[in-house]
């Protein structure tokens, strides 16, 4: 079976001059996924090498340099899955680890659970082995800060809605990294992690950690989203991309019926990344930005800051 990789670093507007450093992360994040599967090795550990190195690269919002909540915390989500069996492991709320995308490995290979949840979580990755980690940058507490007074300045009583202050500043939003790969087996796999919103409510849980909403693999396709979580949730947009292959639709067809539903049911930014079991990849997003980098085959690995 043709092998494939495909990984992306958050939708949304990138700042101008980071543009570069992104493209050389998500290279970098990619070439580690590749050199697992071309030495055939297995999907899941491919996509978990890919997505912990952007959770590493503090410019990611996920794992070091994730974006802080309301109370100037970084709270963790992320997940993994494997077509095989259909396995999942998930953390929610997840505080002071360096690399959530493989505790939540851990959850789905040593436990009988899908997902754990805030202190929860934080006990299950310190019995297996996860030291104390501060995933807190001066550079995000620094942007917390502005963003703190500038939220109470704009968000008060006669405030605007979130939903519109994002809009008109997307610069505040957060990202969310993830990856899907197939390996030689045609054995699936997808990781997903994020540190959520900006400014996001204590305790708030978006898509990233919930199968089928932001993350994804059936013996189909393996697909990861990112953007406004609360509506890829409701749209379980990985999992409707894999069901329309199922049907018989091509893969980049899958990704743009769904993100068209996003856009026309919720008017949400958000990006999608897929593939699937012959070894194609797609990639689409409805941001400005989305930094991914993906290879299939033995064709050479490429990254873009959109799609074209």
């Amino acid at each position: 079976m043709p092998v494939a990789l495909i990984c992306h670093g958050g939708a949304g507007n990138w700042r101008p001059g980071s543009e570069q450093d992104a493209l050389d992360g998500m290279e970098a994040a990619a070439q580690r996924g590749r050199s697992i599967l071309r030495a055939g090795g297995a999907a899941l550990d491919a996509v978990c090498a890919t997505v912990a190195a952007l959770e590493d690269n503090p410019i990611f919002n996920a794992g070091t340099g994730a974006v802080l909540n309301f109370d100037g915390d970084c709270e963790l989500d992320a997940c993994v899955m494997e077509s095989r069996g259909a396995r999942a492991g998930a953390v929610a709320a997840l505080k002071r680890v360096r690399n959530p995308v493989l505790v939540a490995r851990k959850v789905m290979e040593e436990t009988d659970h899908v997902m754990l949840a805030g202190e929860g979580a934080q006990r299950f990755a310190r019995t297996m082995g996860f030291g104390d980690h501060d995933p807190v940058t001066p550079a995000r507490l620094g942007d917390w800060r502005d963003k703190r007074a500038h939220l109470d300045q704009v968000l008060g009583r006669h405030s605007l809605k979130m939903r519109r202050f994002l809009a008109e500043h997307p610069e505040y939003a957060g990202g969310t990294v993830g990856a899907a790969a197939v390996d030689a087996e045609g054995v699936l796999a997808a990781a997903t992690s994020t540190g959520g919103v900006t400014m996001k409510l204590v305790g708030r849980v978006g898509d990233s950690p919930i199968p089928g909403a932001g993350n994804y693999a059936s013996a189909h396709v393996a697909a990861s989203a990112t953007g406004t979580g609360e509506y890829v949730m409701r749209a379980l947009a990985t999992r409707s991309i894999s069901e329309a292959v199922e049907r018989g639709a091509a893969l980049p067809n899958a990704l743009r019926d769904v993100l068209d539903r996003l856009g026309r049911d919720y008017d949400a930014d958000v990006g999608l990344i897929a593939v699937d079991r012959a070894g194609n990849a797609a990639a689409l997003h409805r941001t400005r930005d989305m930094p991914h980098a993906w290879f299939t085959g033995e064709a050479a690995l490429v990254a873009r800051m959109r799609v074209a």
